[in-house]
């Protein structure tokens, strides 16, 4: 790491701290050259292979886009979209691997927004499963109120 004041090639670190969110460290460093105190912060990246091949680093805000298009019109906040980036982000980062496709992030987008708002989740998952027939909104339909049903309380 060079020294952001004199350039020098070397630095100390005097302190090492976790970020609020627990997605990267953040460091106190110190160089031994001038003496100059600045701080890094560090993440481990992430990258996502496209349908094309091309590889780019994940975006929250690129794997929300979608999301917030089938949300309009329904009562969805963008606090709600920052959680369910946030939830999003971390399933990916617990699978524990640097590369992965693009079909994968959608996969973990379902489960979260399926829990925020169903309209929304079935405007998503047309799109992203590519629904071509009526057949396939009925099916998730209909697995929508399987789930309703099995996590009703039962009437007394």
């Amino acid at each position: 790491m060079h020294c952001p004041f004199c350039r020098h090639s070397d630095s100390r670190v005097i302190d090492s701290r976790t970020s609020d969110d627990g997605l990267s460290i953040r460091r106190r460093r110190q160089c031994p050259e001038c003496g100059g105190r600045f701080t890094t912060t560090e993440t481990a990246s992430l990258n996502v292979i496209k349908r094309s091949g091309v590889m780019e680093p994940f975006s929250r805000e690129k794997g929300i886009s979608g999301v917030r298009k089938a949300c309009q019109g329904r009562p969805v906040t963008e606090a709600d979209l920052a959680v369910l980036a946030q939830r999003v982000e971390e399933a990916v980062r617990q699978t524990g691997v640097s590369q992965l496709d693009a079909n994968e992030i959608g996969l973990a987008i379902l489960g979260p927004l399926r829990d925020l708002d169903e309209v929304a989740y079935l405007r998503f998952a047309s799109v992203y499963q590519a629904f071509e027939s009526l057949e396939d909104f009925e099916s998730a339909i209909t697995d929508l109120r399987a789930d309703h049903v099995s996590t009703a309380p039962a009437d007394r």
